[in-house]
């Protein structure tokens, strides 16, 4: 009865978050949020992304989440995803939503900021569903650190997903499970003014850059030239 109560209290906290339509600045806002994570991850050594994990990355999401509550816990935020082409060049960035719901006590609030970098050309795809799952829908670890390039493991670098986070304690090769993530149509719409899909927007080149998100893509093409 106890876990039934906690369940039909934990729909009735989801249906009680407010709908709104997108708009372009909060579209923006979120570009320019993921934007920022990844500067900040650049510029200290001790979460940094080395070079080698960059030259095999096909794709790219940065994500700006939160989790906190009172007995149900409650993982909520966005995320900005960019795919390499075929042809070598990168795509304009969409906009992801991304949650993850749990039972069980738990008080407090954290931010939790995670670049996921996805090695191979089906990951990516796989956003193109309903939801992703993270460390589920393909093996997601640990990235090696750029404090740690001297002793990168190829194995590791061979899993679909390499992860990156602000929390601490995850070791390179490290399993790591947890969260979703889901295309919202609704903001990356918004920010383009189109009604391409997410897949012509990652992987054609019919829509010309708009200014808002020229820094981030010229900051991933830095990276992962």
């Amino acid at each position: 009865m106890k876990k039934l109560f906690l369940l039909s209290l934990f729909a009735s906290f989801c249906a009680a978050v407010p709908l709104h339509a997108a708009s372009r600045g909060d579209s923006i806002e979120k570009i320019e949020s993921c934007e920022a994570i990844l500067q900040e991850f650049m510029a200290d050594p001790a979460l940094a992304i080395p070079p080698e994990v960059f030259r095999k990355a096909r794709g790219i999401v940065i994500a700006n989440q939160a989790r906190g509550g009172f007995v149900i816990g409650v993982k909520d935020g966005y995320a900005t995803m960019m795919v390499r082409r075929a042809d070598n060049t990168w795509s304009l960035p969409v906009i992801l939503s991304s949650g993850e719901g749990s039972l069980g006590f738990q008080l407090g609030f954290t931010k939790i900021e995670t670049i996921y970098i996805l090695t191979d050309d089906a990951t990516p795809r796989m956003f193109f569903r309903n939801r992703f799952h993270v460390g589920v829908d393909a093996k997601a670890v640990a990235g090696p650190k750029f404090a740690e390039r001297e002793h990168i493991d190829d194995k590791v670098l061979s899993n679909p997903v390499l992860v990156y986070t602000r929390n601490k304690g995850l070791y390179a090769g490290l399993s790591v499970k947890g969260g979703w993530f889901a295309r919202n149509d609704d903001a990356t719409d918004a920010l383009y003014n189109t009604t391409f899909t997410l897949p012509e927007i990652l992987y054609s080149d019919w829509l010309q850059a708009p200014e808002d998100v020229v820094p981030l893509m010229n900051l991933v093409k830095s990276l992962a030239p």
